[in-house]
């Protein structure tokens, strides 16, 4: 009876999940940088025609670009011109799934898992996809340098580990 008690707690606790890394510590460089990014997709997430574009410019550093899937490459005002005329008609709602940043001085590299619905309220998205964000220190602020995005699809698929344990 004993070793039965055993291996169910030994099972058991092999097939517990993951806890969820902690979010980042408010005034360090992983919380400024992660809501920076957070940002970014408040920026572009939400109903038809609601998007501060204002914004958007303020959390990029000069020059920065935004590379699709492609190989497609814009300045933000660009990317803004491109995606204006279509998030005036259509909502869109974007939220990271999983984030895993690393910083090395003043420059940091993000991946983020994104899923991307119709409504807020979608039980499923209808997208998915990963981003790598990287971001600089100028000055005191954490600015987006560049993004690049890689769309889930039957040949590229999210690995693994950039997904929600």
């Amino acid at each position: 009876m004993r070793s039965i008690f055993i291996a169910t707690l030994v099972l058991a606790s092999a097939c517990r999940s993951a806890v969820p890394p902690a979010s980042p510590a408010e005034g360090t460089d992983e919380f400024a940088i992660s809501s920076t990014v957070i940002a970014a997709y408040n920026v572009v997430s939400g109903p038809a025609g609601r998007h501060d574009w204002d914004r958007m410019k303020e959390l990029f550093a000069p020059g920065a670009r935004v590379v699709s899937h492609g190989g497609a490459s814009m300045s933000v005002d660009e990317f803004i011109a491109a995606r204006k005329p279509v998030l005036e008609k259509e909502a869109l709602f974007e939220q990271p799934a999983f984030t895993r940043i690393d910083v090395a001085g003043d420059m940091a590299a993000v991946l983020s898992t994104y899923e991307s619905r119709h409504a807020a309220n979608d039980a499923t998205p209808y997208a998915r996809g990963v981003r790598s964000v990287q971001l600089a220190r100028i000055g005191s602020d954490w600015k987006i340098v560049t993004i690049f995005d890689e769309p889930e699809s039957a040949a590229h698929p999210i690995p693994a580990s950039l997904l929600p344990r």
